[in-house]
C-alpha cells in the first residue's frame, strides 16, 4: 500500500490549509490518483488495522439498497451512526441534552462525551426496538443504496447495478458500464452528499477494473475503507461476472487530511507496509443475497489500529 502512504506524504507535503463544512480544517490537494493491481494482493491497509468486517457490511448495505442505519446497527456497524443521530437530534421531537456540534465537542470535553454517548445509545436502542422511530430517524435519505438499486426517473425506477452486471455480460466491451450516486435532484435529501460520486468498469484480457471517481476524501479515516470497498466490489461483480480482477483506480478530487489527524497520518509513515492479504469469496450465491459471512479476509497481520476522531 505504498500508493497510500504516498498520498499522505503528498498531502502533508503540498497541501493547502483550507477550511471545510465540519469547521475543523484541513490540509487539502486536488486531483490525485492511485492505481491498485488485484492480482497482487487484497488492498487493505497494514500500517494501521483496518475494520474488514465494517468495510464489507457497508458494502452489501449498499447493494442491497438498504438506506436505514437499522440494518447496520443490528450488524454492529457503527459508520453511520452519526449523520443518523445527527437527523434526530436536530429534529423537534429530540427534547434531550443539546447535541449541537456534538463531533467536536466530544473530543474537547470529556463530560460532553459522556452525555452524547449515552444519548447515542438511547439512539440505538430506540433504532433497534421502535419501528416507526426506526423508519423515522433511521433513514438516511436516497443515499447511495437508493441510487445505487433505484435510481428515480419519470418512467420508474433504475437499478443501475444490476444494468450494471447484465451489461458487463452481454457488452463487456461498452464504455457505458457507470454507476452514478451523485443525483442532483435528490442531493439534498441525503444525510450525507455521495462522496464516493461515480464509477466505471471496464474489461480487457477477461479482467476486469474500475475506476472510481471521489469528489472528496478523508485521507485518513475514510479513503482506507474506500480502497478495499471498491476492490472488494471489483471482486464481487468480477465473479458475478465471469471475468478475473484486473485494476482499481482511485481517483479523488478534494483530498484532505483533517488538522486533527495530522500527527496520526505521521504516525502511519513510520511503520513499514508489510504484505497484502488474500481475498476469499464464496461460491454459489449472489451478490445481492451475500452477508459478511461468505467473504474471508486471509493472511491480513497489519499494525495497531490508530484512534482519530471522525469530522461530522
Amino acid at each position: 500500500m505504498r500508493q497510500y502512504l504516498d498520498l499522505c506524504k503528498h498531502i502533508l507535503e503540498n497541501g493547502t490549509v483550507k477550511e471545510d463544512r465540519t469547521g475543523t480544517g484541513t490540509i487539502s490537494v486536488f486531483g490525485y490518483q492511485m492505481r491498485f493491481d488485484l492480482q497482487q494482493g487484497f488492498p487493505l491497509l497494514t500500517t494501521k488495522k483496518t475494520a474488514f468486517r465494517l468495510i464489507a457490511s457497508e458494502l452489501l448495505w449498499f447493494l442491497k439498497g438498504d438506506t436505514n442505519v437499522k440494518t447496520l446497527i443490528e450488524d454492529r456497524n457503527p459508520i453511520w451512526d452519526e449523520w443518523g443521530f445527527q437527523r434526530y437530534v436536530e429534529s423537534d421531537e429530540y427534547d434531550g441534552p443539546d447535541m449541537s456540534d456534538f463531533g467536536r465537542r466530544s473530543q474537547k470535553d470529556e463530560q460532553f462525551a459522556v452525555i452524547y454517548r449515552e444519548q447515542m445509545d438511547i439512539y440505538k436502542k430506540r433504532i433497534l426496538s421502535d419501528e416507526q422511530f426506526a423508519e423515522k430517524y433511521g433513514d438516511l435519505g436516497p443515499i447511495y443504496g437508493r441510487q445505487w438499486r433505484s435510481w428515480a426517473s419519470p418512467e420508474g425506477s433504475v437499478d443501475q447495478i444490476q444494468n450494471l452486471i447484465d451489461g458487463l455480460k452481454r457488452n463487456p466491451d461498452s464504455r457505458r458500464h457507470i454507476v452514478s450516486a451523485w443525483n442532483p435532484a435528490e442531493v439534498e435529501d441525503m444525510a450525507l452528499p455521495p462522496c464516493h460520486a461515480l464509477f466505471q468498469f471496464y474489461v480487457a484480457d477477461g479482467k476486469l477494473s474500475c475506476q472510481l471517481y471521489q469528489r472528496s476524501a478523508d485521507v485518513f479515516l475514510g479513503v482506507p475503507f474506500n480502497i478495499a470497498s471498491y476492490a472488494l466490489l471489483v471482486h464481487l461483480i468480477a465473479k458475478e461476472c465471469g471475468y478475473d480482477v484486473g485494476e482499481f483506480i482511485h481517483t479523488i478530487g478534494d483530498g484532505h487530511i483533517y488538522s486533527n489527524h495530522v500527527e496520526q497520518v505521521k504516525e502511519q509513515l513510520s511503520r513499514e507496509p508489510r504484505p497484502l492479504p488474500t481475498l476469499r469469496i464464496e461460491d454459489g450465491k449472489s451478490i445481492f443475497d451475500m452477508t459478511y459471512e461468505d467473504i474471508k479476509v486471509e493472511g491480513y497481520d497489519p499494525h495497531p489500529k490508530i484512534k482519530a476522531p471522525i469530522a461530522v
